[in-house]
């Protein structure tokens, strides 16, 4: 229960760009017991890969509008970057566990995910009339209510996620980096999200020690220290498959038709990270 506790005390409760004294040397002191817990529980939570194949009125680009649309709603109502990441993992993994979802719902869907994420992480979740809000509309407060029944049955009430963004604030908290590349980071974690192939392939500890290099690499032209080898087990040749395929995205990102997580990033709350111009090519051994 320590642990749990503490996980969400990492992840949730203060902006990612200020972690407090305390929150740091928590992590540290309880990183190891930490880390073994979430990577023991990340293939469990993982969604199927090629779950669309069960929705054949959904395709990979309205999935990418819609992670898009949540992104700027978790913006619009100042949620923590674990709700949004959160939200994501529950989203696929409902569409994982059901099938023949119509187009019309699927904002609705993306929707009681979000509510969810929030009820669960979030201090001050909005009410639910806000997210009705936000649809413009589209739905009523009786058929998200329904949703969020029917969402919480298919995972039952399975919440607590592994997610990108909690082992990438694991991975700083074990060596800490400039807040240029803290953000960095977080930036490109969020866009993969957007991305179903190749990053559900990937599991969410993998796609953190990407993004962690990436930034480094970005910032610095380091990679993966030492330090991170030991403690999560991961060498940059395990980690370069989704390295590669994370700075082909980053690179990409200002040319892609969808700009809010980049429009996001612009702002100096984050450093305005997402203005940085990506490497021209990635080295490592």
């Amino acid at each position: 229960q320590i642990i749990l506790t503490n996980q969400t005390m990492m992840n949730g409760t203060m902006d990612a760009s200020t972690p407090s004294e305390s929150e740091e040397v928590f992590c540290v002191e309880y990183a190891r017991d930490i880390h073994q817990h979430l990577r023991n529980n990340e293939i469990a939570f993982r969604p199927r890969p090629k779950y669309l194949e069960r929705h054949p009125e959904i395709t990979d680009d309205m999935r990418v509008v819609l992670v898009d649309w949540m992104a700027e709603v978790a913006q619009e109502f100042q949620l923590q970057a674990e709700t949004l990441h959160l939200a994501i993992n529950y989203l696929d993994r409902f569409l994982s566990l059901i099938g023949n979802v119509k187009r019309g719902k699927l904002q609705l869907v993306g929707t009681a995910a979000l509510v969810i994420a929030a009820k669960y992480e979030e201090k001050s979740p909005p009410k639910l009339d806000q997210f009705v809000t936000i649809t413009d509309n589209t739905y009523t407060k009786k058929q998200l209510l329904r949703m969020e029944q029917a969402f919480l049955s298919v995972l039952g009430f399975n919440l607590a996620a592994p997610t990108i963004n909690s082992f990438l604030h694991l991975f700083m908290a074990i060596q800490s980096v400039c807040a240029n590349t803290k953000n960095l980071a977080l930036y490109v974690a969020e866009l993969s999200l957007l991305e179903m192939d190749p990053f559900l392939q990937y599991s969410p500890s993998m796609v953190a020690a990407a993004a962690y290099c990436l930034a480094s690499y970005t910032i610095n032209t380091s990679l993966w220290p030492d330090s991170l080898v030991a403690f999560s087990g991961y060498t940059m040749a395990d980690i370069s498959p989704c390295l590669t395929h994370l700075y082909k995205l980053y690179a990409s990102a200002e040319s892609r038709p969808l700009q809010g997580i980049r429009e996001k990033y612009k702002n100096s709350k984050y450093c305005g990270v997402s203005w940085i111009t990506p490497p021209a090519f990635l080295f490592f051994p």
